[in-house]
């Protein structure tokens, strides 16, 4: 998704900063939002280490001058029961999908206060608690989801003086590699989609119409809101 979400925002003439774990994996993104005409540089980082988010935020707003919008879409999944997670398992998810954004939601506001305006997007999913959707074998992750829904919404409050409005987006079930290395077999599959009104996996691009959406002037009076993007999921 986060490829899908550079090339959204590069498409309305953002200058797009792409970070990732692996910095091949981030060039070749680079080099297509590039080769479409688009403006972007790649940083490594790791958004559970403090210190690197410190740093690399510091090196794009050196770069581009200002930090205007920041989408925190880093996480990671792996399927475990409860009575086997381990205290490195839940460490381990819970640094980046938790603490990871929200180390880089407070050093992005930093900057973004310094303009009075900015828009924070937190990447979260359905699976969050409250809406009916747990993951058998994902307690970790499943709070981790929630944990951010609840951050979203306490520094939508915080950051409103400042300009800055922070939202997030839950998607369901998006055609991306994590879906695939979840390892959901064909009968899960076929129930989830008996489950969407829609009947079909989500795309990438669908979340990133939302995303560009919460970046946009036309979202100004939107914060602290979490918006759902999963065929109609939730509903059924």
């Amino acid at each position: 998704m986060g490829k899908a979400h550079a090339h959204a925002l590069a498409a309305q003439g953002a200058k797009v900063a792409i970070t990732d774990i692996d910095l091949n994996e981030c060039e070749v993104v680079g080099g297509e939002v590039r080769s479409k005409g688009g403006e972007a540089r790649c940083y490594k980082l790791d958004v559970s280490n403090a210190s690197e988010v410190d740093s690399v935020i510091g090196k794009i707003v050196k770069d581009f001058g200002r930090l205007d919008i920041l989408v925190n879409n880093a996480g990671i999944f792996f399927s475990k029961p409860a009575l086997e997670l381990t205290e490195e398992d839940w460490d381990k998810l819970l640094s980046i999908n938790l603490k990871g954004e929200f180390l880089c939601a407070q050093r992005a506001a930093k900057e973004m206060a310094k303009n009075n305006w900015g828009r924070i997007i937190n990447i979260t999913s359905i699976a969050s608690g409250g809406v009916g959707v747990g993951i058998e074998w994902g307690a970790h992750y499943t709070a981790s989801k929630g944990g951010i829904i609840g951050m979203t919404e306490t520094l939508a409050i915080e950051f409103a003086s400042m300009g800055i409005l922070v939202n997030a987006i839950a998607p369901g079930a998006i055609d991306t590699p994590m879906l695939k290395d979840a390892g959901t077999e064909e009968g899960e599959m076929q129930a989830w989609l008996q489950k969407i009104p829609l009947k079909r996996i989500g795309r990438p691009e669908e979340v990133s119409a939302a995303v560009v959406f919460l970046a946009s002037e036309e979202a100004s009076y939107i914060t602290g809101s979490t918006l759902y993007v999963d065929g109609g999921w939730l509903a059924a």
